[in-house]
């Protein structure tokens, strides 16, 4: 007698597990350390802009704060386009579809190169 299958366990988010086959493990693997390298460079971002108000750096005090929020806002912006990058990833991959372009690296890139620039320049102006 065969035994009964397996009752299916509810997955969190819904959107993303309720759709199409499960990809092989290593593929959902690999997509999850991309999302927790996301999620220590957040936490980088985060201390590094409480570091600049933190520490008495010699750098113009309305820079370096501009700069620390900057940095900050990176902060909280980064784990939420993880979790948008990681569920696009994995639905694409249960869907049999191509994975999708990353979409946050722009911003990142464009916000970080901004807050080191405010810092040279607060170096350079006290």
């Amino acid at each position: 007698m065969d035994a009964p299958a397996p009752r299916p366990r509810h997955r969190f988010p819904t959107w993303v597990y309720a759709t199409g086959a499960e990809p092989d493990a290593r593929f959902s693997l690999a997509n999850e350390r991309t999302f927790l390298a996301w999620a220590r460079t957040a936490l980088a971002l985060l201390a590094g802009g409480v570091a600049l108000e933190a520490l008495n750096l010699p750098i113009e005090p309305r820079l370096r704060l501009a700069a620390a929020v900057l940095l900050v806002g990176l902060g909280v912006l980064a784990p939420v386009l993880a979790w948008v990058g990681w569920a696009r990833a994995e639905r694409a991959m249960r869907r049999g579809e191509p994975l999708p372009a990353p979409s946050a690296f722009g911003l990142l890139v464009v916000g970080v190169a901004a807050a080191g620039v405010l810092v040279l320049v607060g170096l350079v102006v006290a």
